[in-house]
């Protein structure tokens, strides 16, 4: 399972985990929600308690990975399968242009 801390701005909005099946959760953080209930990070994705879960990639999550040119250099680089949506998003995604990060959480055996 590889997971990751997605932040809006500076502000940890939730949690993006690709469990051992090969399906997709995105969860909002409780703080998030209490604080910032109407302030989603995309308009398919609304502020809620309940997860949203998907056998693919969410399309938004898909939009920060790199394309082209820059995409070709990040999987030679880090060597890693262009298929491999997750880890491009979680090797890539650190720093994006835009408002949302995605920054992975390194499980305790991964260390």
């Amino acid at each position: 399972m590889r997971r990751g801390n997605v932040y809006y701005k500076d502000v940890i909005a939730g949690q993006i985990i690709e469990t051992s099946e090969g399906d997709y959760v995105f969860q909002y953080d409780e703080n998030y929600i209490a604080v910032h209930p109407t302030q989603f990070i995309t308009f398919s994705m609304p502020v809620q308690k309940a997860p949203y879960k998907d056998h693919r990639l969410f399309p938004f999550f898909e939009g920060l990975i790199p394309e082209g040119w820059l995409l070709a250099i990040a999987t030679k680089n880090w060597k890693i399968n262009a298929n491999d949506r997750m880890g491009l998003l979680l090797a890539c995604c650190q720093n994006c242009i835009g408002a949302v990060s995605v920054i992975p959480i390194i499980e305790e055996d991964e260390k």
